[in-house]
């Protein structure tokens, strides 16, 4: 029987576990580790944020996971061996016979000097559950919202910030005496379509929302409440919300699986690591596509087919294509869609459907397919 080690439980790893068990079934052993005992949709940080859901709510239990056939571990990721495919835990060891590496991307706050003494980083559950009370407490003022490195999880994630916060601070009373900026590196939202790019900067600007794109924060100073661009220029805040810079794990970086650009290479086709039976799936891969969770379980499901041909026979697996339906909260209770293909032609295409209360329900039933597929729970 085979034994794939799936490290990480996020989209890609949640995603591959389930394919292999329903593809594969007693073929294969599933050993998927995660350091967490529990799953949080990004987009749910968002909603504890603002308050409109509890931590509780969002949170499913690695201990309800519902597929057959995988044995889920919560432990801390001590070494990994890509030339043995061994893995060293706080509780064990591992050897496999494929391994994959799912395991995200890090914060480095400190990495900002002066952005931990007076910033918020709303990334993890625990930091978006410390921000309900700041943003509740929150009187008006100077918000800015800072992307601080070039490669961030969930691109969307700012802008969908944004037009929260500007709901929540007109539902407050407080808009007229509150600024809500955006600084981000990105030359514009979504970098391969000026179209698209251009729907959701009209959208901010309708709201009065400012923007700098293509801008690079040096530093912050915690005691002016201060961010000091590369270009000199200043942006006064008076609450910061900051996307950190971001680092595959340091576990990872020690293998040595990492190249010059501090991630995972990969074959983009295939996932396929420079390591034999090594794949890497997600924020931690150097992949040509963006860093989200709709496209670390569309690399799963390719490296699910790789491995299936491998071991059952049957067609070859298609490449990787990089299709995904991002869902992205505009506030009012309407959600736009935008369809993005980024390998399939010679150019990457996007195109996006106006925020609707049907966009809404189809993030609805996106959360609710994952729930039901992956922790048999409605």
């Amino acid at each position: 029987m085979t034994h794939v080690v799936i490290l990480g439980a996020g989209f890609g790893g949640l995603e591959l576990s389930a394919r292999l068990a329903e593809d594969l079934g007693d073929e294969v052993r599933v050993t998927l580790i995660d350091q967490s005992d529990a799953f949080v949709f990004g987009f749910s940080k968002l909603d504890v944020m603002f308050g409109l859901r509890t931590p509780d709510e969002v949170r499913l239990p690695y201990a309800n996971i519902a597929v057959p056939g995988v044995d889920f571990r919560q432990e801390r990721i001590v070494s990994i061996d890509p030339h043995a495919k061994r893995v060293v835990t706080d509780s064990g060891n591992y050897d496999a016979d494929i391994l994959v590496v799912a395991l995200g991307a890090d914060l480095d706050p400190a990495a900002t000097n002066g952005l931990q003494e007076v910033g918020h980083e709303f990334y993890t559950t625990e930091a978006a559950t410390g921000l309900q009370d700041v943003i509740a407490g929150f009187k008006g003022g100077n918000v800015v919202i800072a992307v601080l490195g070039g490669f961030f999880k969930c691109p969307p994630a700012p802008y969908e910030t944004a037009f929260m916060m500007h709901d929540y601070l007109t539902r407050k009373g407080l808009r007229d005496s509150s600024t809500i900026t955006i600084v981000t590196p990105m030359p514009k939202p979504i970098p391969i379509s000026d179209e698209v790019s251009g729907a959701i900067t009209g959208m901010l600007d309708e709201r009065g929302i400012t923007y700098s794109h293509a801008t690079w924060v040096d530093h912050v100073d915690p005691a002016a409440r201060v961010l000091h661009l590369r270009d000199g220029r200043e942006v006064p805040f008076d609450l910061l919300l900051a996307i950190p810079i971001h680092r595959a794990p340091a576990v990872v970086v020690e293998s040595g699986l990492t190249e010059e650009d501090g991630w995972i290479g990969v074959d983009p086709d295939t996932l396929a690591t420079k390591f034999p039976d090594v794949y890497a799936v997600g924020d931690v891969a150097s992949a040509p596509v963006p860093r989200a969770g709709v496209i670390a379980e569309g690399e799963a499901r390719t490296v699910a087919d790789v491995l299936v041909h491998r071991l059952k026979g049957g067609p070859e697996a298609p490449p990787f294509l990089g299709e995904i339906l991002c869902l992205m909260e505009m506030g009012g209770g309407n959600v736009a869609r935008v369809s993005v293909n980024f390998r399939l032609g010679p150019n990457p295409t996007a195109r996006f459907m106006a925020p609707s209360p049907e966009g809404a329900a189809a993030k609805r039933e996106f959360g609710a397919t994952r729930r039901r597929r992956w922790f048999g729970m409605d």
